[in-house]
């Protein structure tokens, strides 16, 4: 069992060091000060890591530093899968922003119950984290695949006549707002005309 852990442990420091040497912003400037302190730079990304966690648990502004992890880099990512040839970015990414907005209305409507979790925003971010993760199984796949999907499919001609019959209605609101402006319109002109008529 130790001897799993390690190797696991090992593996995951293998991949941090590799995606740590890739030619970026964030890794430029890791390079820099890297540079100036003669600290490695996995080091120096296990320390700001510690210090986030330790913030999101008694940090003054935790929900906005949650959200704005679970937001910048997954936008970030999304821009550029957008942007590329591959289908199998464009899929990761859209899976997340789906399980995201699940998640964001579950936690509208729960919000009064989740303000008793202690460490909250620290739970959320780890699961944002989990959820955005570079690996085959992570948490949204998970949620998607598991949660979402199987209650989308179940549901799906409802909803899709449910979102039809809501355009015909807006459809006939906008139709007789128009009319009504259009009337309204021409009440103005002749009244104006009448005015007009009378002043000669």
């Amino acid at each position: 069992m130790a001897s799993t852990t390690s190797g696991t442990a090992e593996g995951w420091k293998a991949k941090l060091n590799k995606a740590l040497q890739e030619k970026n912003f964030f890794t430029d400037l890791l390079q820099k000060i890297e540079d100036k302190t003669g600290v490695r730079r996995m080091y120096i990304v296990i320390a700001l890591a510690a210090f986030l966690g330790i913030y999101l648990m008694v940090g003054y502004g935790a929900q906005f530093v949650c959200n704005f992890v679970g937001f910048l880099y997954p936008a970030y990512a999304s821009v550029k899968a957008i942007e590329s040839s591959q289908k199998e970015d464009d899929t990761q990414w859209l899976t997340y922003w789906v399980v995201y907005s699940f998640f964001a209305l579950v936690e509208f409507f729960a919000d009064i119950f989740l303000f008793w979790i202690p460490f909250y925003w620290f739970l959320k971010c780890v699961f944002l984290v989990w959820c955005m993760a570079p690996i085959a199984s992570n948490g949204s796949q998970m949620i998607y695949h598991r949660l979402i999907k199987p209650i989308v499919l179940k549901y799906q001609n409802k909803i899709d006549d449910a979102i039809d019959k809501a355009a015909d209605r807006l459809q006939e609101v906008g139709d007789f707002a128009e009319d009504i402006g259009r009337g309204a319109a021409n009440d103005a002109i002749r009244k104006r005309m009448a005015d007009a008529t009378k002043d000669e």
